[in-house]
């Protein structure tokens, strides 16, 4: 099994770290750690902070494989605050009726499945995918292992990316394992 982390500007694939970096947002370091990475996809830049940690990690386990390689791969997600770090930039841009500008561009990502879709797109992914919210990481691990046992047992998934992708203010932590 593969893992890749991601908190306090440092991007870890089995513990080894591939980028560090101490910007002082999660903005300039996610620019950053695409362009060492050597990662090319414009359409980064307008996603939404949770959608950015998502993409990253799971770039980081998918990349070496081939198409034929990823047709199989299912993702399943969790984190706590769901999308409510873009939630609360949409609800501020529609707050002040005199100011009254919703932005398409963010409400789109104010569901926390979003960050699945940049990756299946990315990656050309038509396979299961699903998104939990749990209190912790640590109550989320018993229930993603049983429905990855399950979508590998049952043959809806040759492999599973799981994850968990929390990013509320600032604060964020990425934790994604290529299981098959």
């Amino acid at each position: 099994m593969k893992t890749c982390t991601i908190e306090n500007n440092t991007i870890t694939l089995n513990g080894s770290v591939l980028f560090s970096d101490k910007s002082t947002s999660f903005t300039d370091f996610s620019k950053k750690a695409l362009k060492a990475l050597q990662m090319e996809y414009p359409k980064f830049f307008k996603m939404d902070n949770l959608s950015k940690l998502a993409f990253l990690a799971a770039e980081v386990l998918l990349r070496p494989f081939s198409q034929s390689e990823k047709n199989g791969v299912a993702l399943v997600f969790a984190n706590r605050s769901a999308s409510l770090d873009t939630d609360r930039k949409h609800q501020a841009s529609i707050a002040n009726p005199q100011e009254y500008y919703p932005s398409p561009a963010v409400f789109v990502y104010t569901l926390p499945n979003i960050c699945l879709g940049e990756i299946s797109i990315r990656h050309q992914l038509k396979t299961e995918n699903s998104f939990f919210v749990f209190d912790s990481y640590e109550e989320a691990q018993p229930f993603l292992e049983q429905y990855n046992n399950s979508l590998l047992a049952q043959g809806k998934a040759q492999s599973v990316l799981t994850a968990w992708v929390e990013f509320l203010e600032g604060d964020y932590r990425a934790i994604c394992q290529l299981a098959d």
